[in-house]
């Protein structure tokens, strides 16, 4: 078993697509470090939630999935800048990592062209576990997110008000959105 492996993402909310890459990173690492990208935007359509809220909602997921919290290492990294550059960043925020685990070509990529060891986790469904249609979901006021979400994140949306807030972040980005009565 390889020591530790990373994975870097906005978790823009932390879906059961994410979690399935967790699980898979524990099944073939000692331990994991999850990178919180752009944790220093938050409030926005594409980042509507703060890191803190985003690492809430991975903790409580991997609690409820009985997960060794021991293993998992979150971090946060202000931006998620996809350059050469990147890879530094992360180093200064990170542990040390023998392995990045990406679906993400670009991502892949630059961390190739810096000697790591680069895996790619078995897929599940990205046309449903993707954040952006999540978020869409919840826009729309379509329940259906609620399937595509660990529950204690479901639960946490419910505590915090994230459908409102996504609600009021798209309405404001997109005037017109929504038809009044």
């Amino acid at each position: 078993m390889t020591r530790r492996c990373l994975i870097i993402a906005r978790f823009q909310p932390f879906h059961l697509g994410h979690l399935h890459v967790i699980e898979y990173c524990l099944s073939i690492f000692e331990e994991v470090i999850v990178v919180v990208g752009m944790a220093s935007q938050s409030h926005t359509p594409e980042n509507p939630f703060t890191a803190g809220e985003r690492i809430e909602m991975i903790r409580r997921s991997l609690k409820w999935k009985n997960v060794d919290l021991s293993r998992v290492i979150t971090v946060t990294l202000p931006t998620l800048e996809v350059s050469k550059v990147a890879v530094h960043h992360v180093k200064l925020y990170s542990p040390s990592f023998d392995a990045v685990i990406t679906l993400n070509p670009i991502i892949k990529t630059i961390f190739i062209e810096e000697g790591y060891n680069v895996l790619e986790p078995p897929e599940l469904n990205r046309g449903l576990y993707r954040g952006s249609y999540i978020r869409k979901l919840m826009s729309e006021g379509d329940s259906r997110w609620r399937e595509l979400v660990p529950e204690p994140v479901a639960s946490f949306m419910d505590e915090i008000k994230g459908v409102e807030r996504i609600q009021m972040l798209y309405k404001e980005k997109v005037p017109g959105y929504y038809v009044t009565a």
